[in-house]
C-alpha cells in the first residue's frame, strides 16, 4: 500500500526521479495485489501510475506493462485512474517511440489504436490487428469530426476532461414521430449480445422491421421527437457509450463498435468492405426521451437489406 501523501509523490515527479517512482509503485501493487487481492492493488497504485504514465520518460513509463517486475508488480490493461494507464501513455507517446518498448500484445494493441485515434499516420507494413480493424480510421469514422476528441484529455496529477457525448445530441433537425406497432422480436444473434455488453447501462434488441418499429420496443411512447441521422453522427456517441467507464479506454469503444457492425453483417470474420457497405446502408433512427438528464443513448439501425433493425436504449442520471 501506498504509504506517501500524493504530495509527497508529486514532488518526486517534479524531481524527476522516474526510477523511485517506478520501484515504489512496483513494490506497493505487489504488497497490495498479495494481501488485498489483484483489483484492490490496483486501485491503491492507481494515482501513482498515473503520474508515471503521464510524466515520465517513455523508456520507463513503457516499464509499468513490464513483467521484469514480479508477480502482482506489473500494471495490466484493466489498470485505471480516471482512466486506463495506458491510454494516459498513449496520448504522451508516438507510437514509433513506444514500439519498441511495450511488450505484452494486449497493451500494445490498444496503444497502437489510440494512436491511430490521435492522427498518427502508423504506415504500411506495421503490425496488423488480430480482428481485422483498421488501424487508419474509415472516411465514415470522420463524419463527424476527428476522432481523437473522443480520447480523454489527462491532467499531469490526476483526472482528465472528456466531451460528454450523448444521442441525440439535441432537437435540432428532430420531429414528431408516430412510432408503428413494435416489430417482432429477433433472439439470438451475436450483434444483441454484442451491443448489451458493450453498453450495460442501456437496453438492446433486434425486431424485424424498420428502426421506429424496433424504437417502440425500448419506450413506452407512441409519438417521440425523432428522426434520421448518418451513421457517422451517431458513431462517436456509440464508442463513447461503449468506453465511458474509467477502465476502458477510447480504443476499445472503437473495437466494440467494429464487433457489433461485423457481427451485424453475418460474417464469420470481420471484413473491413462488408461493414462498410453495411455502414452505407444502415438507417439510424434516434429520438428524446422525456426523461433524458445526463447522459442517454436511444439509436435503432435498421438494415433494409436484412429487414432487422437493432436498437438500443437507455439513460444513466448519475455523473
Amino acid at each position: 500500500m501506498i504509504t506517501y501523501e500524493c504530495r509527497s509523490l508529486r514532488t518526486l515527479a517534479d524531481e524527476e526521479r522516474w526510477p523511485d517512482l517506478l520501484g515504489l509503485y512496483r513494490e506497493s501493487r505487489a504488497v497490495g495485489a498479495e494481501l488485498r487481492g489483484e483489483a484492490q492493488g490496483a486501485a491503491e497504485t492507481a494515482p501513482l501510475g498515473h503520474l508515471i504514465a503521464y510524466g515520465a520518460p517513455p523508456e520507463l513509463a513503457a516499464r509499468l506493462f513490464d513483467p521484469d517486475g514480479g508477480p502482482g508488480a506489473t500494471a495490466t490493461t484493466a489498470d485505471h485512474d480516471s482512466g486506463p494507464l495506458w491510454e494516459v501513455l498513449a496520448t504522451r507517446h508516438t507510437w514509433r517511440r513506444l514500439a519498441p518498448l511495450l511488450g505484452p500484445e494486449p497493451v500494445r494493441r490498444l496503444v497502437r489504436h489510440t494512436r491511430a485515434l490521435l492522427g498518427e499516420q502508423l504506415g504500411p507494413g506495421g503490425e496488423p490487428d488480430p480482428e481485422g480493424v483498421p488501424l487508419t480510421p474509415e472516411p465514415w469514422e470522420l463524419a463527424a469530426g476527428q476522432p481523437d476528441a473522443l480520447v480523454r484529455e489527462y491532467l499531469p496529477a490526476g483526472g482528465a476532461r472528456r466531451t460528454l457525448l450523448t444521442l441525440p445530441a439535441g432537437l435540432e433537425g428532430l420531429g414528431p414521430v408516430e412510432l408503428p406497432e413494435r416489430g417482432d422480436q429477433v433472439l439470438g444473434l451475436a450483434a444483441t449480445r454484442l451491443l448489451a455488453a458493450a453498453v450495460p447501462w442501456a437496453r438492446a434488441r433486434c425486431v424485424r422491421g424498420t428502426g421506429p418499429a424496433a424504437a417502440a420496443q425500448l419506450t413506452s411512447l407512441r409519438r417521440v421527437t425523432g428522426g434520421h441521422l448518418a451513421f457517422g453522427a451517431v458513431y462517436p456517441a456509440l464508442v463513447q457509450a461503449a468506453s465511458e467507464r474509467p477502465w476502458q479506454g477510447c480504443a476499445e469503444g472503437r473495437l466494440a463498435v467494429w464487433r457489433i457492425l461485423a457481427a451485424m453483417t453475418g460474417g464469420s470474420v470481420l471484413s473491413v468492405a462488408e461493414v462498410n457497405a453495411l455502414v452505407s446502408r444502415l438507417r439510424c433512427f434516434t429520438w428524446h426521451e422525456p426523461t433524458d438528464e445526463l447522459r442517454f443513448l436511444h439509436l435503432a439501425l435498421e438494415d433494409p437489406a436484412t429487414g432487422l433493425s437493432w436498437v438500443l436504449s437507455g439513460s444513466r442520471h448519475e455523473a
